[in-house]
């Protein structure tokens, strides 16, 4: 062999030898970029909390505020939270016996010497959209609870625990739960029509419109649903189960907002004014067989703030069948969708709500410009009336991506 060739021989070893270091390297170096960046979200932590009594006679609403509920307790990132009814032996309780029309939690600041639990406090709004203490929550939904993912993926997180000086956080929930036992109409009643609720004023005193035939305003809370003659049964006591996952806050976690869209909000002058409910009214009737029987609701909602959507998902009432959030080019932002039970058991209840889909974009793959008009479209079926529906829909958007994906 030539000197020339013993040169290249020596050469080519020498950086097959650099080539295998180097990938050697760069394994160690992404093992120990993975091992760290998975290692800041090994201590996420869950915690499963009960609510207080819930006492509930057969056809009877219950809808109350619990303030300063049991919460995870320092400066935290949320990472899903969880609930359903249970009865005093923990059993999961169905629709058809006892519906969720809702549960919300939301936080408040509370000065550190105010020790009373309702007054001086400060409800600490989401990133909107509506009017202030108008669907100001964190988290919630309603019957569709059991069936809906709400875990936040990494590194992502919703930002709590850090509460201005001399005041100290807490959280309250509201839980509306309707007892169905023995009621003459159960889907009436979970839809709050005022004559199954004999309510013809309301919260203040004054006559209802004539045109509202059921929402809120016709079950509010110890109000009673009609029974069927004769029907008696036991009183109950029921809990909201609620289970919190979460992580102590560091710095490298990415913090989102949280937006609540109302399909009902008016927008004028800048103020969004949400009425949060509404009625679907009966399509025609003389309508071809075959047709489709569907209520469309359209809402333009200027969103002041944008940024890249993480998570987002919509609540619907039963006779629910999907909700779309469009960007300001017509492009889907998330599709969210009812699923509908067909059994007796709790989380397959038939003909309720027991679930919705979820969007989780891929990083990056979808961002909402500043001052960006979204649409929000809520479709239900309208065969027959409905009262007291929702078009509500639930989004968490990042300012900034994952340093991978930038």
């Amino acid at each position: 062999m030539c000197r020339e060739e013993i040169t290249n021989h020596s050469f080519q070893r020498r950086k097959l030898f650099e080539i295998k270091m180097w990938s050697w390297g760069m394994a160690v170096l992404l093992s120990c970029t993975l091992v760290a960046y998975s290692s800041a979200f090994a201590t996420e932590k869950t915690a499963v909390y009960l609510s207080r009594k819930i006492e509930l006679r057969a056809g009877e609403s219950s809808n109350k505020l619990y303030y300063g509920v049991d919460f995870p307790k320092g400066h935290i990132a949320l990472k899903s939270f969880n609930a359903e009814l249970v009865d005093e032996q923990g059993n999961s309780v169905p629709l058809s016996e006892a519906y969720l029309h809702h549960w919300i939690v939301m936080r408040y600041f509370q000065p550190k010497n105010d020790t009373n639990t309702s007054k001086g406090i400060e409800i600490v709004q989401n990133s909107g959209l509506c009017q202030y203490n108008t669907l100001p929550y964190y988290f919630g939904v309603g019957s569709e609870t059991r069936g809906v993912e709400t875990h936040i993926p990494d590194p992502y997180g919703i930002e709590v625990g850090n509460p201005p000086k001399g005041y100290n956080e807490n959280w309250v929930i509201n839980v509306h739960a309707i007892d169905t036992r023995g009621v003459q109409d159960k889907i009436g009643c979970i839809e709050c029509r005022c004559d199954l609720y004999n309510i013809t004023k309301d919260s203040d005193g004054n006559p209802l419109d004539p045109n509202y035939h059921g929402g809120l305003q016709c079950c509010p809370d110890e109000s009673q649903c009609l029974l069927k003659k004769g029907f008696e049964a036991q009183n109950r006591t029921l809990y909201l189960r609620y289970t919190v996952k979460w992580v102590t806050w560091e710095h490298h976690i990415l913090p989102l907002r949280v937006y609540v869209l109302d399909v009902t909000d008016v927008v004028k002058n800048n103020t969004h004014n949400c009425l949060v409910e509404y009625d679907v009214l009966p399509c025609n009737k003389g309508r071809k067989h075959g047709d489709k029987c569907i209520d469309v609701r359209k809402a333009k909602l200027p969103l002041d703030k944008g940024g890249y959507v993480v998570y987002g998902v919509a609540h619907e009432h039963v006779g629910g069948t999907g909700s779309t959030l469009y960007g300001q080019a017509g492009n889907v932002i998330c599709n969210s969708l009812p699923k509908y039970g067909n059994g007796t058991e709790a989380g397959n209840e038939k003909g309720y709500v027991v679930g919705m889909t979820t969007c989780y974009p891929k990083p990056g793959s979808i961002k909402i410009s500043n001052g960006e008009v979204l649409t929000l479209e809520v479709d239900y079926s309208n065969t027959k009336l409905h009262s007291g529906v929702m078009g509500l829909f639930y989004l968490l958007v990042a300012d900034e991506l994952p340093h991978h994906y930038k």
